[in-house]
């Protein structure tokens, strides 16, 4: 494969609504990656305390942000690097931003999903080797 020939495929691909590409031609590897954005659902909640003592209601913002990661295709999500390997992350770990939490493979093509932000992993919506939608909430963080 000539330079103009890698020119045009990395055209092509950019063009396209692929997120990612490999070829391999005579024990060359050409592989190709576009980080598309993730939804992202913030929301405050309000949290109701009730007091033994009184029995009163009283109502406090709670500060902490909840933040969705959301997937960004379609595709099959995979908890784990491999069949037999453990999960990425699971219920309580905490995460870095730039941490991998899974991956989703679209057309044979495996795509990390990173985390977006430092927290705590609250919640994973989805089940190892379910179908995913683009848009579709994987993980929930605080």
């Amino acid at each position: 494969m000539d330079i103009e020939q890698i020119i045009r495929l990395v055209n092509t691909v950019s063009a396209s609504n692929l997120t990612g590409f490999s070829y391999e031609e005579s024990g060359m590897t050409v592989r190709l990656e576009k980080k598309q954005g993730k939804t992202v659902i913030q929301q405050k909640e309000q949290v109701t305390e009730i007091s033994a003592s009184d029995h009163t209601e009283q109502k406090q913002p709670v500060t902490e942000t909840k933040k969705v990661i959301t997937s960004p295709l379609v595709g099959v999500f995979y908890a784990a690097p491999a069949e037999d390997a453990e999960a990425f992350v699971q219920v309580g770990d905490t995460v870095r931003k730039g941490q991998v939490l899974a991956i989703v493979e679209a057309m044979k093509l495996m795509n990390e999903i990173e985390s977006d932000y430092d927290g705590t992993i609250t919640e994973i919506f989805v089940e190892n080797g379910q179908p995913v939608e683009y848009g579709q909430p994987l993980f929930r963080l605080e």
